[in-house]
């Protein structure tokens, strides 16, 4: 969302010479388009399900390490050097998969929040084109409109649009 944020902004600065010949100016708030449609919400689910499984792997995984962890450290006066060799090993597979597992997971969901960033970007750019806007900002990226009542708040239009 930082990211979105940073790039409507990037978007109002190299916008503001270009609205200075804009005739209509809207704006959009991209972060509520993206709450308010149901390809997100399916989405999320959808990235649920695919990594239910290696969540629940790490989740017994974890469960392992914790009951061994608790042997260990009641022979902690005499620790059987294979057992703890087995813990550091067990330990490290299983820091490793849960370090893949975040970073696909990462992964996934930019590619999938990319997919509906440029669902939304499209339907914006037919909505502009449709009602003949020159510009269309953010709404989070205009902090003092000069005259406020020029500017028309897409966000609905898109919503629709997107649905």
């Amino acid at each position: 969302m930082k990211k979105l944020l940073c790039a409507a902004g990037l978007g109002l600065i190299l916008s503001v010479s270009a609205s200075a010949y804009a005739e209509k100016v809207a704006v959009i708030n991209v972060g509520e388009v993206f709450q308010n449609i149901a390809t997100s919400k399916a989405v999320t689910k959808q990235l649920e399900k695919e990594f239910k499984g290696r969540a629940s792997e790490l989740q017994n995984m974890e469960k392992d390490l914790q009951a061994r962890a608790e042997k260990l450290q009641k022979s902690a006066a005499k620790p059987n050097e294979k057992d703890l060799q087995a813990f550091e090993a067990k330990r490290k597979d299983f820091l490793q998969k849960a370090q893949q597992f975040e970073q696909d997971n990462q992964r996934r969901q930019q590619e999938e929040r990319n997919k509906i960033l440029q669902t939304i970007k499209t339907a914006t750019k037919a909505v502009a084109e449709k009602e003949r806007y020159d510009v269309v900002v953010d709404v989070n990226a205009v902090l003092y409109p000069e005259n406020s009542s020029s500017l028309k708040n897409i966000t609905d239009l898109v919503i629709k649009k997107v649905k």
